[in-house]
């Protein structure tokens, strides 16, 4: 595929996406603020891009996206290597997002899974750790959601199965997440 080419996919699946699951974004971001406003919390999790993914978007709910204020309570689990490879190790890779879940995690918290192909062993174990917590699961994937679909109270998938395609779009979704949430919290003065 020539630059021109790449360009115009990426352009295209953006639209598709926003357009096709503005309704799911908007719920995402509804089911997010009002657990926050809760008092509750956003676990993420997710391998390899995606867990840079989750880690990017922990940051900005932490930290800050455009407005100095009070952190917003997010967590990646995909960052404490002393749990992940100990988990990993004496439990296996299948459960180094299950076991923090188990861990860390209160009825109403969510969980947001990032998978681009939606079949991660460990974040399907995950989500369905997360879902005997009694926890609003989020799920962003590639196109169909793959095994993940059905343990997603909201599904966030991009229409391609091509992953840098799906990532692009992951962080687009993952920064009109942000943004919104950060808005919505936030009072202005």
């Amino acid at each position: 595929m020539n630059q021109r080419a790449l360009i115009q996919e990426c352009t295209r699946l953006t639209a598709l996406f926003l357009t096709s699951r503005a309704e799911a974004l908007e719920q995402a971001v509804r089911v997010s603020v009002d657990a926050l406003r809760g008092g509750r919390k956003i676990l993420l999790f997710g391998n390899g891009g995606s867990a840079a993914e989750a880690q990017h978007f922990a940051a900005e709910l932490v930290n800050k996206f455009f407005k100095s204020r009070p952190p917003i309570r997010a967590v990646a689990l995909t960052t404490d290597t002393s749990v992940l490879t100990s988990i990993g190790n004496d439990a296996g890779f299948e459960t180094v997002f299950s076991r923090q879940i188990e861990a860390l995690a209160d009825a109403g918290d969510v969980a947001l899974a990032l998978s681009t192909s939606g079949g991660s062993p460990n974040v399907i174990r995950a989500l369905r750790a997360a879902r005997k917590r009694k926890m609003v699961t989020i799920g962003l994937t590639g196109e169909g959601g793959g095994k993940m679909a059905g343990l997603c109270d909201i599904l966030l998938d991009v229409p391609s199965s091509r992953t840098p395609r799906v990532q692009e779009i992951h962080l687009i979704a993952l920064h009109v997440l942000a943004e919104e949430i950060e808005k919505r919290l936030v009072k202005k003065k």
